[in-house]
């Protein structure tokens, strides 16, 4: 058996690559990050550095996209709206919904107050400053939710002032999907943002903005067929930016196109470690690691996973890295069903209460499942109520729900064990429709595990295999061609003697599992069953 103990970082290491991706060693600024028209009034022999400066912000390539701007300042002290770059840089990814730091939100309050001293020289730009300058008004005192629908309203009154200004549509736009919250599943102000976006991919086909901003606002279930195009297109267009290589999987995922989503993944996180962008790596990687399990390449998630790990140099200051780090170990071990090695999980330390919430909740599952440690797994239940307790005392909505949906499904599974089923069942399903309120975070390919899906694994166990069939039905939709779901469903409808709806998904089970490289008991007995039909 594998220790999946995680060890403390110790050395970078760069993943093995399934695609090449090109002349990446061009030197930054200078590489391929699509086509931007943002005209202004700085001094011509900054113009073009300008517009990559607002390429790579596009891509949300912040660190290099910072660097350029300010070098553009120092070749042209007067360009003012090069401050608008940077405080737009320091509002960090608006989707993710965690906004700027304390210590970006002065950074960037500098920069604003010295282009309004400088003096924008166009109204046009003056106005970009100060949409951008909405966002930070009265930082300290309003909550990131008022600041996000500040810098939403700002922008669309800028796009609104300047209608043939494309950049100002562009960047409402991405402002107005910022609003969108994982409960909403109307999901209007994503369908708001594509309605703009899908009329300017017409027009800008390279515009790695639009591309980029069209992933985000179809990253949705009943959407995500409509992000294809933009997700096939945005990684040539900007194949030298980190994210850029990354993005398309957010559709990829939602649709279970896991070679695909593997392949770019992988693309990002080389890219990402040759930029020394190691928390885009991590991110790219956890992405990885889910599609790669997905397909039983067992090896391949194993092996992107331990070299991952070793990456130093993390922001800590964001949680992207982080939660990769506890997420991957979690996902290798319950995906492959392996309860024991899931139980034995070491947690790090960190600071944020929903990513030492995957350990926990990963450790309890194991030992639940695999009839080991009632009294560790209870352990690990009352360390996700402290958590839980942890993040609705802060405020933090959405990650307690995620939490709370971790607890009730370890006391259903509790409950189980401790031989009541009634009991069991109802905790597990209040888990499953708690979860089914609120869309996953765009950090997270997924859900360690779906709720759903575990309470089709929890009803084939009390002997309900056509309600099994259903749940893992449901599951499927909004978590596509996940191999655990189509296993489970393939395994309920036989047990429910619909053996011809058993064949077609244990035929799914065999071709998405074609190039495996484990040797699952699942895929195993999906092969027996078609061979014999």
């Amino acid at each position: 058996m594998r220790s999946l103990r995680v060890r403390a970082p110790v050395a970078a290491a760069v993943l093995v690559c399934v695609a090449s991706v090109g002349a990446h060693e061009a030197e930054e600024g200078s590489g391929r990050l699509g086509k931007v028209v943002f005209p202004t009034s700085c001094d011509p022999k900054v113009q073009a550095q300008f517009e990559r400066g607002v390429a790579m912000l596009h891509s949300f390539w912040y660190s290099a996209a910072e660097r350029t701007f300010r070098d553009v300042l120092g070749h042209d002290p007067q360009c003012a709206i090069a401050g608008w770059g940077i405080a737009a840089i320091l509002m960090s990814n608006p989707l993710v919904g965690a906004g700027a730091s304390p210590k970006d939100a002065e950074k960037a309050q500098v920069a604003i107050d010295q282009a309004r001293q400088t003096g924008a020289k166009t109204p046009r730009e003056r106005d970009y400053i100060e949409a951008v300058a909405a966002y930070y008004a009265d930082f300290g005192n309003r909550s990131e939710r008022a600041r996000q629908e500040s810098r939403a309203k700002a922008f669309e009154v800028l796009a609104a002032r300047y209608p043939d200004d494309d950049e100002a549509q562009i960047f409402s736009a991405l402002y107005t999907a910022g609003t969108q919250t994982q409960g909403d599943q109307t999901y209007a102000a994503y369908r708001k943002a594509a309605a703009v976006l899908e009329q300017q991919f017409v027009k800008y086909p390279d515009h790695p903005g639009v591309a980029h901003y069209l992933i985000h606002s179809y990253d949705a279930p009943p959407i995500a067929n409509m992000g294809l195009t933009a997700a096939r297109r945005y990684a040539a267009i900007a194949p030298d930016a980190p994210h850029a290589l990354h993005m398309p999987s957010h559709i990829f995922t939602r649709v279970g196109a896991w070679a695909d989503s593997t392949t770019t993944n992988h693309r990002s996180a080389e890219v990402a470690l040759k930029g020394n962008e190691p928390d885009e790596s991590y991110h790219a990687t956890d992405y990885a690691v889910y599609a790669q399990l997905q397909l039983a390449r067992d090896a391949d998630a194993w092996r992107d996973l331990q070299q991952t790990l070793q990456v130093t140099g993390i922001n800590t200051a964001r949680f992207t890295a982080p939660y990769a780090r506890a997420a991957m170990p979690a996902r290798y071990a319950l995906e492959r069903g392996a309860w024991d090695e899931a139980a034995q999980l070491k947690p790090e330390p960190t600071s944020y209460p929903y990513v030492a919430a995957i350990t926990h909740f990963a450790r309890a599952l194991g030992a639940l499942r695999s009839g080991g440690d009632a009294a560790a797994a209870q352990a690990d239940a009352a360390q996700l109520a402290v958590l839980h307790k942890a993040l609705v005392d802060g405020g933090n909505r959405y990650w307690a729900a995620e939490v709370e949906v971790q607890r009730l499904t370890i006391a259903g599974w509790s409950a189980l064990a401790d031989n009541k089923p009634e009991d069991a069942l109802k905790l597990m399903r209040a888990a499953a429709d708690l979860e089914d309120r609120s869309e996953k975070h765009i950090v997270t390919p997924g859900r360690v595990l779906p709720a759903r899906e575990l309470l089709g694994d929890m009803l084939m166990q009390t002997g309900e295999p056509a309600l099994a069939l259903k749940e893992y039905e449901a599951s499927q939709v909004r978590e596509p061609n996940r191999l655990r779901g189509l296993y489970g469903a393939a395994r309920a409808a036989e047990a429910s003697g619909d053996r011809a709806k058993a064949a077609q998904l244990y035929a799914r089970v065999v071709e998405l599992t074609k190039d495996a490289q484990a040797e699952r008991p699942e895929i195993a007995k999906a092969r027996t069953f078609v061979a014999s039909r």
